[in-house]
């Protein structure tokens, strides 16, 4: 199949600038091809949402952009580096990588679990210190569970979890930000809120933004850029603005999709049988 590609409409910056680097990335699994050829640079305060069927290989192309698994061919780098030359600490201090499921073996506290966050960043010996306790606690603040420190993280709810585990991910501090599905679990104010929360960290923070979303009117919103993966390794990449339109998404998911527009924002609504 043909693979498409976008220009996104963002203002280029220096190549050396760019915090991830995918050149001629080829990724499959299971003798499935999910990507071939794809190109894709992020740089500070770029957010990129990754769209497909469930099935595609959302999760298999962020793990590898992780560095978790190699590609069948093509090059990743961080910061200028690859990630065998990084590291797997300094890579861990770079890049956060928000997993769809969380296990808990063992018993924690809330407070404990986050903490882990900031494991990349302390030597092999060291026990976190009171700063790190702070950062901790001001992270459950950022997701609303501040009154949870204390709480055993077998108790709480799947959403809880989830924001849990974002909080996790904001002490853990990277310059890169891969989510997959971080709006699982949560309910409609919550997931603005993390949405919101993730684009001030890319903002405020000098970093990028990597998520798969199911919902593509929030993924419209709250994105710069936009990778839809078709299967059989055809993908389009570019700006969210142009790449998202009622085709190719209608092609996307194989069901067809209305856009709606006022005088400001648009959305995207399925076409219901009659």
């Amino acid at each position: 199949m043909r693979t498409i590609k976008r220009k996104s409409v963002r203002t280029a910056h220096p190549a050396e600038t760019a915090l991830l680097n995918a050149r001629n990335l080829a990724v499959s699994i299971g003798g499935k091809q999910v990507v071939r050829g794809l190109n894709l640079a992020l740089q500070p305060g770029d957010r990129l949402v990754l769209l497909g069927r469930n099935g595609v290989g959302k999760t298999t192309l962020l793990h590898t952009l992780a560095g978790l698994r190699a590609p069948d061919s093509g090059e990743i780098e961080l910061s200028g580096q690859t990630y065998a030359a990084l590291g797997p600490r300094r890579a861990a201090q770079l890049r956060g990588l928000l997993p769809q499921h969380q296990g808990d073996a063992f018993a924690a506290s809330v407070l404990e679990t986050v903490l882990i966050g900031r494991h990349p960043h302390l030597s092999r010996w060291d026990w976190e210190s009171t700063a790190d306790e702070h950062l901790a606690r001001e992270a459950l603040a950022a997701v609303g569970l501040a009154e949870l420190a204390a709480r055993s993280i077998h108790t709480l709810s799947g959403g809880e979890r989830q924001r849990v585990a974002l909080a996790t991910l904001l002490v853990q501090a990277p310059k890169l930000y891969l989510l997959d599905e971080p709006l699982a679990h949560l309910d409609l104010n919550h997931q603005i809120a993390v949405l919101e929360l993730a684009s001030r960290r890319a903002r405020e923070g000098n970093a990028a933004l990597a998520m798969v979303l199911h919902d593509v009117n929030l993924a419209a919103h709250f994105s710069d850029q936009a990778l839809l993966l078709h299967g059989e390794g055809e993908h389009e990449l570019g700006a969210s603005a142009a790449v998202l339109d009622a085709a190719r998404l209608s092609r996307l998911y194989g069901h067809p999709l209305r856009e709606i527009r006022d005088e400001t924002r648009r959305w995207f609504v399925p076409v219901m049988p009659k």
